[in-house]
């Protein structure tokens, strides 16, 4: 099982964000631990869809950003990155204003996959999506 490397700390992953689409969305990490990130993001007008609720792209920014993150903060010793190569998720509320949470979990830390799993909620509590991605681990050739 892979260690949370101790190189990657909350203020590492944020500052990781800038300059790209989580950073220009808001992203923040809040803690890391041993198979754990937890992060937020906050609702702007620009991520509602027509219909005016929060579009499903905004919580899967935040779900998918806090997974890789914790990939990365992950790798297996030697592996140089990660890339993604499926995700899920499934929408079950949603939210207009605020800010919404998300607490990314390892189910599996391998060798040559990992496996994240994410909650979105608000912050009432009320849980938005249920989310899943498997990630491959890179090697150097």
């Amino acid at each position: 099982m892979s260690k949370l490397r101790d190189s990657v700390d909350i203020e590492n992953i944020n500052t990781r964000s800038k300059g790209f689409l989580p950073g220009h969305f808001g992203f923040e990490a809040l803690e890391i631990e041993q198979g754990r990130l937890y992060s937020r993001l906050p609702i702007r007008s620009e991520f509602m869809a027509p219909n005016g609720f929060l579009h499903a792209a905004s919580v899967i920014l935040l779900a998918d950003t806090a997974c890789g993150y914790a990939t990365i903060a992950h790798l297996p010793e030697g592996a140089t990155s990660f890339t993604t190569i499926e995700l899920k998720s499934n929408f079950l509320a949603t939210a207009k204003e605020g800010e919404i949470f998300c607490e990314a979990r390892a189910e599996h830390l391998g060798r040559t996959t990992q496996i994240w799993s994410a909650d979105v909620c608000r912050p009432d509590g009320v849980k938005m999506a249920l989310f899943r991605c498997t990630q491959m681990i890179l090697w150097p050739k």
